[in-house]
């Protein structure tokens, strides 16, 4: 990914991981001159754009540039120094910046959760308020066209903003964000616009009543937030105080992002507990105790900043927004007793839940490919194809009430049926007096409303089970179709929806033998259907358990989820890793594939090598910085630095850059570190923010320049990762993704040769590059 393709290409070819973001047409034009002759055909959703070096993918809705991130730390000259230098005072100020940001991230996060949720209650609510008004005085037409068009304009809006402002606002986000804690980044994954369109967008599309949920976007949200506070200031704006520019680097952003992706599951979920477990067992690559206890505090702060503001709107002060606490969906109310044939019911719901969640992720890989193709057309197609789907939820939302027969009041006085004016269990709609029509219930409601509904309990008779077999083909045919349009958009709602249908017809099955609540069982199916689909079991439990307040239902809920997990994993991946290799994204994965034992690392090593020497001419490094694209660069001693030819390290691109725009040049191939030591601190070579930082265009050197040298070994990391050439390729990628490395340097096992063999990057442990080696190994790599 950072080295891929190193054959020199002449010096009018440009880089592309420092050119920001371009359009897939500059992209396609870019690698049209590359030579093809060792060139693979990356799938999935780039089938049209020859890639061989993992350096574009798809991110939302647009192709973009990506690039490896720099976990690692370069142990050069300049970073003892600062690290020597460092009095006790800067330590403390640097721990409590950290502290600080968290603490930063979950007020943030917290205040734009309780933002989604009010504004979506009350542009949905009062859409809904005039439909039904108009549906009670019989104007159905004009009910129709005021809520298909209150769907449209806001689809359309939501539409334009993620299609002209920030193509990477679409979708859920949680797959970018996982790639990002993977060590992939693009441009504009975490950018501050991504940021205003996945609030904006997300409530513009749950309230135009997609399928869709605003959890998957407010994890995107959460990460988006700390990225801004880990951009180490702006000159722009003048923040340049000294202590941000401690996160100047990607471990510190790394830290933050993970803490912002689970104050957003935090603050969608209203679970604290569940939003830490996300990002430990979904989202985050690495993990370590400190960032625990960061995260944990991230999330706390969250679930108080809500608390707060439910408490201060169940005054009635917050419009149509005012009901529920920190529990959304409360079940506590039925007793949770079961006997041996509820047991036999759960593992139904679980093998169940595994066929259609994998069925789900499969449908969901082909209606994206088929996406795709309306989307490279532009901005005009992906609002076309919004309005398309919204006006198809509208069609579907209004129209199958109107098929399902009235159902009569339940006689309990406590029960307020048919509900009027407000959201509830029965929605009256064309139904006369004392009757109310269980389908409208479903659909003329918000989706949390929805689910609340399904989940109510002691009312095992209130939805007929035909209307139960309607809503949930309803829901997940609508679910697959929307996701992928030009929207922010979370899965976690549709897949709910549709589990707890199936739940709740279970339950119904059970009726006679079981001593479970119906509502228990929407619960129960809800859990099958995201295990089939996410594949997540510890964080899943936990959210749900917060979300239901039912801690008696854990030993069900943890069954049903590693039955659903078990039978969904025989057909496919989890729909992010799914969605991950479809945007070909270069996922480095917990476990190396089986057939990589076969190979060891300089069987995947590709040449030319391009290396420095420890002082190196201007002029040659030049050359290799516009000739290549490579990020990292071997740094090697020969006599009479040395007494024999020896590694020094790796000099990154970046460094290269700094150097150069400073001009500390030598006429002389002399030694002359102490110059740059001097002249430099380790924040003159901290990796910018979201800014482009220096690039080959603002260079300004002169031929006379061109002659001199520069002193490498004051930037040179001088402890890489190594490892020896008969490493076997698993245990090479195991070490590369647990450390987080964007170079590992392959080194000789005899003496008497060259002191590197070359240089793995990510793009080297891809299969598409391993198999396109050896493409005898494909018919093992599925064993």
């Amino acid at each position: 990914m950072d080295r891929e393709n190193p054959v020199n290409n002449g010096e009018d070819e440009r880089d592309v991981e420092n050119e920001g973001l371009l359009d897939g047409k500059e992209i396609e034009r870019y690698w049209s001159g590359v030579s093809e002759k060792n060139m693979t055909l990356r799938e999935p959703l780039l089938g049209k754009r020859v890639n061989t070096t993992s350096q574009i993918a798809i991110v939302g809705s647009n192709v973009c540039p990506i690039e490896s991130l720099d976990y690692e730390i370069a142990e050069n000259e300049l970073f003892k120094q600062d690290w020597r230098s460092r009095r006790k005072i800067q330590i403390f100020q640097y721990i409590l910046l950290k502290w600080a940001f968290a603490l930063i991230i979950g007020l943030g996060t917290g205040l734009v959760g309780f933002f989604n949720n009010i504004a979506v209650e009350n542009i949905a609510g009062y859409k809904l308020l005039l439909t039904t008004d108009l549906v009670s005085k019989k104007r159905y037409f004009a009910a129709f066209a005021a809520f298909a068009g209150c769907n449209v304009a806001l689809a359309t809006a939501a539409g334009a903003l993620c299609a002209f402002l920030a193509p990477a606002a679409a979708g859920s986000g949680i797959p970018e964000v996982k790639a990002y804690l993977n060590g992939i980044d693009a441009y504009s994954i975490l950018a501050p616009s991504t940021l205003f369109v996945k609030i904006f967008g997300s409530i513009l599309g749950v309230s135009a009543g997609f399928v869709v949920g605003k959890e998957g976007p407010m994890v995107h949200t959460g990460a988006c937030i700390a990225s801004l506070l880990g951009q180490g200031g702006s000159r722009r704006y003048h923040l340049t105080w000294k202590w941000l520019r401690y996160f100047k680097n990607d471990r510190d952003r790394r830290d933050l992002i993970t803490c912002g992706a689970a104050a957003g599951v935090a603050a969608a979920f209203r679970a604290p507990v569940g939003g830490v477990l996300f990002a430990l067992e979904e989202a985050a690559s690495w993990w370590r105790s400190a960032l625990l206890w960061r995260t944990f505090f991230t999330t706390a702060v969250v679930a108080i900043v809500l608390r707060a503001f439910i408490e201060y709107c169940s005054t009635g002060k917050c419009g149509l927004f005012g009901q529920g606490g920190l529990i959304m969906y409360d079940v506590s109310s039925a007793q949770a007793t079961y006997s041996g044939a509820d047991i036999i019911a759960v593992i139904l719901l679980g093998i169940i839940g595994g066929f259609l969640g994998s069925l789900y992720n499969f449908l969901i890989d082909k209606v994206l490919r088929i996406y795709s193709i309306i989307n490279e057309r532009g901005a005009s197609f992906k609002i076309l194809l919004v309005i398309t789907i919204a006006l198809l939820t509208s069609c579907c939302s209004f129209g199958l009430p109107l098929i399902a027969q009235c159902k009569a009041c339940p006689t309990d006085s406590s029960v307020s049926c048919p509900t009027v004016g407000e959201s509830g269990n029965y929605e009256s709609f064309q139904c006369s007096s004392g009757y109310y029509n269980d389908l409208a219930s479903l659909f003329l409601n918000t989706r949390d409303d929805a689910i609340r509904n399904l989940f109510s309990t002691n009312t095992s008779k209130e939805f007929s089970i035909s209307s139960l077999f309607i809503f949930f083909g309803a829901v997940y045919f609508l679910g697959i179709i929307t996701y992928g349009i030009a929207i922010p958009s979370g899965l976690f709602i549709p897949v709910i929806l549709a589990g707890a249908c199936y739940g709740r017809l279970v339950g119904r099955l059970f009726e006679s033998v079981s001593q479970l609540d119906t509502g228990l069982y929407a619960l129960l199916g809800a859990a099958s259907f995201l295990g089939g689909t996410m594949r997540m079991t510890v964080s899943l439990c936990v959210i749900l358990l917060e979300l239901t307040n039912d801690l008696l239902l854990l030993p069900l809920v943890m069954l049903v989820l590693l039955v659903s997990k078990s039978v969904a994993d025989c057909f496919n991946k989890g729909v992010y890793d799914q969605i991950m290799k479809l945007k070909g994204l270069p996922y480095m994965e917990a476990h190396a594939e089986p057939y990589m034992r076969q190979l060891v690392a300089r069987d995947v090593v590709t040449g030319p090598l391009i290396m420095f020497s420890g002082i190196e001419k201007v002029e040659t490094i030049l050359h290799a910085l516009r000739t290549t694209g490579h990020n990292g660069f071997p740094v090697i001693d020969e006599p009479p630095f040395s007494e024999s030819a020896e590694l020094c390290g790796v000099v990154l691109r970046s460094h290269l850059l700094v150097l150069l725009k400073g001009k500390t040049f030598l006429k002389e191939r002399v030694i002359s570190g102490e110059e740059i030591l001097q002249r430099y601190a380790a924040f003159d070579f901290a990796k910018p923010g979201s800014g482009k930082g220096i690039k080959l265009e603002d260079l300004d050197i002169d031929d006379e320049e061109m002659e001199m040298y520069i002193d490498l070994h004051p930037i040179t990391n001088a402890s890489p990762y190594t490892v020896v050439e008969t490493m076997s390729l698993a245990k090479a990628a195991i070490l590369f993704r647990q450390v987080g490395l964007r170079h590992m340097c392959v080194v000789p096992k005899s003496q008497g040769r060259p002191p590197i063999v070359g240089i793995l990057t990510r793009h080297d442990f891809m299969p598409e590059h391993v198999l396109g080696l050896y493409p005898r190994l494909a018919s093992h790599k599925k064993i």
